[in-house]
């Protein structure tokens, strides 16, 4: 026996529920907009990682300078940065994920003292400027 209410109707028949074919345009909708927004993502994860990088280098090429302004030679490794509290740790390259992979240059003047003239990062490749990664 049905009995009707204000906000309930009587139904007759098998329970409702989605269609496959409902189910399979949401799917295609989701699958369209993460095909959309994932290459996004995946762009501006590298950006932001060769953003950290480019910072990385322009503050252990400042406390360089700064080491060989107070001290009148370069540093020997940059460890010896850290010792001397020109910076607080090695930062990591963020594309290889290491401290240890920065390639690091020697003087080109060979009476100038020190190991320590210059240092790059220790990746093969390019930016997404199309420059060398080891170039920057």
């Amino acid at each position: 026996m049905c009995m009707r209410t204000k906000h309930r109707s009587c139904r007759t028949g098998p329970p409702r529920g989605f269609t496959l074919i409902e189910l399979i345009v949401v799917m295609s909708i989701v699958a369209l907009l993460v095909s959309i927004a994932a290459p996004r993502y995946f762009r501006s994860v590298e950006r932001a990682k060769e953003n950290t990088l480019q910072t990385s280098l322009n503050v252990m090429r400042d406390a360089l300078d700064q080491f060989a302004a107070d001290t009148g030679r370069y540093p020997d490794s940059l460890p010896e940065l850290v010792e001397k509290r020109y910076l607080r740790s090695v930062p990591t390259d963020p594309l290889t994920g290491s401290a240890a992979t920065w390639v690091l240059l020697t003087p080109p003047d060979p009476s100038v003292p020190g190991m320590v003239f210059d240092v790059r990062s220790g990746v093969a490749g390019r930016g997404s400027d199309g420059r060398l990664l080891a170039d920057w």
